[in-house]
């Protein structure tokens, strides 16, 4: 795993590949504990995080970046790859689960179910996906800005 950032708010900032994985999801948890999320939400966002993580690796070239953000009130979470990206025509990634027929497919929609938003940006050049979830202090806020840029 390449460096983690102690600016403002980014808690890491950091590429990694499959073998850094599990590992990302345990230091993703502690962080968001010490960012004052826990119980389930914490377990949510761990496991959301981690499902990110695994889909760049399977399906974005077995790498990519990842970012992690404490804003006031927020955890947002970052993951970017360099594969082809994908389109779904009709319909935005993670809005419904997969074919029951289909072989894995939870990803993206586990990641939207278990956090407070998703946004997913792909095309040619790769994708990026960023989730965020409030923090217990923050929960009866409904809204972020999501845009990636």
């Amino acid at each position: 795993m390449a460096g983690e950032s102690s600016g403002t708010g980014l808690l890491l900032d950091l590429t990694f590949t499959a073998t850094d994985v599990t590992a990302l999801r345990h230091r993703i948890a502690d962080l968001a504990r010490g960012a004052g999320l826990g119980g389930d939400r914490l377990d949510d966002f761990a496991l959301a995080a981690y499902e990110l993580l695994t889909n760049a690796v399977r399906h974005g070239g077995g790498a990519g970046r990842l970012l992690l953000r404490h804003a006031p009130g927020r955890l947002i979470c970052q993951v970017a790859d360099d594969g082809v990206g994908f389109v779904a025509p009709g319909r935005k990634p993670g809005e419904r689960p997969p074919e029951p027929t289909s072989p894995g497919g939870l990803g993206l929609f586990l990641a939207e179910r278990l956090t407070d938003g998703i946004e997913v940006v792909s095309d040619t050049g790769g994708t990026t996906v960023r989730i965020y979830i409030t923090t217990e202090s923050e929960q009866s806020e409904s809204s972020y800005p999501m845009s990636i840029g």
